[in-house]
């Protein structure tokens, strides 16, 4: 009988532990100058020799080590990915989403199925942002781990959308400025507004100046629930909105609406345009929409918010005073597309 890809995925958690633990321990730092023995490594991150051994050799199975020896290890090349400093680095996505906070609230998915209720709330006390601002060590985790995920897609949301329609570009909750430097490293004419909670822009003033465009970029903090700058031609949200509830999300798309006035966007004559980077779920979805539907899920467990259809998206913004004017198709390799709002 054929071995049921059920269990793989039942599974699943183990893997994902080890690859936290490595990434805690940053291992792979431990690795950069070359082979190791794992009496070498325990002595690097304090482990217990035996214990490392025996992690070593399963990080092997996954393709993160090559096995030399019987007690030789090195790095692969998707292994150096796990190095806090490679150009490439996911050290932050796999501290984030294999930490104790999103490891717990998965738990307690059942919980959640049955009320609703993001088990996040539960299993902390508090609601997601809420406990990063009260956790620092955390709150770095994630910003890391954000900054990451955000530098894999920036490229593909730079090349899907005509940015030089647009003199001034403001980044809401856009954290360290990864993306909106991104933007303006690609169009030398535009200026910026990065916008986020003071402890989102804390190390803004970091990317920026090292991405050579801090000169013609504003950081304001504030909390896009009570308003947004005004004056921009364009208002970027990326993994914005999924966070929210449809309530939330109108809220925050409506002080967008307030700010977008209804002579700005570069001589459209309709004002500030807003562009949401999400993904979009399909409205019958295949095997092949699964890192969407994952998404989906993880928002339920750990924010209350949500992953939306086309229609849902257009409905948000209909009630915030905009028209859903474009949609752009995939942005491979990431499942994120570009949604477009016109203020009507």
């Amino acid at each position: 009988m054929a071995r049921s890809p059920l269990l793989d995925y039942a599974f699943g958690y183990m893997p994902a532990q080890m690859l936290y633990a490595a990434a805690e321990l940053r291992l792979a730092d431990a690795l950069a100058g070359g082979a190791h023995t794992s009496d070498e490594l325990a002595a690097r991150t304090g482990t217990h020799p035996q214990a490392m051994h025996r992690l070593l050799r399963a990080l092997a199975c996954l393709g993160v080590l090559t096995q030399e020896g019987p007690d030789r290890f090195v790095l692969t090349e998707e292994g150096r990915r796990l190095r806090s400093d490679a150009p490439d680095s996911v050290h932050g996505l796999l501290g984030l989403f294999g930490g104790p906070d999103v490891w717990k609230s998965w738990g307690d998915l059942l919980e959640t199925l049955r009320t609703g209720e993001p088990a996040w709330n539960r299993v902390t006390g508090m609601t997601s942002f809420e406990f990063f601002e009260a956790n620092p060590d955390r709150s770095v985790t994630f910003n890391k781990a954000m900054s990451e995920h955000t530098r894999d897609v920036a490229p593909a949301f730079i090349e899907g959308c005509d940015f030089t329609r647009f003199g001034t570009i403001a980044d809401l909750g856009g954290g360290d400025g990864t993306l909106l430097a991104a933007i303006l490293r690609a169009v030398p004419a535009a200026r910026g507004v990065l916008f986020d909670l003071p402890v989102g822009l804390k190390e803004a003033d970091v990317t920026l100046e090292a991405a050579g465009v801090a000169d013609r970029c504003e950081l304001v903090a504030g909390d896009f629930f009570e308003s947004v700058p005004a004056g921009a031609d364009a208002y970027v949200l990326k993994s914005v909105i999924h966070d929210w509830d449809d309530e939330q999300s109108v809220a925050i798309l409506r002080n967008c609406r307030a700010a977008a006035g209804t002579d700005a966007g570069a001589g459209a004559g309709t004002g500030a345009k807003v562009l949401l980077l999400e993904t979009v779920v399909p409205e019958v979805i295949t095997p092949e929409h699964t890192g969407i539907v994952m998404g989906d899920m993880n928002m339920l467990v750990c924010t209350g918010g949500r992953e939306r259809t086309e229609e849902e998206f257009r409905r948000l913004l209909e009630a915030a005073g905009f028209a859903l004017t474009g949609i752009t198709g995939q942005l491979r390799p990431s499942n994120y597309r570009i949604i477009e709002g016109t203020p009507v």
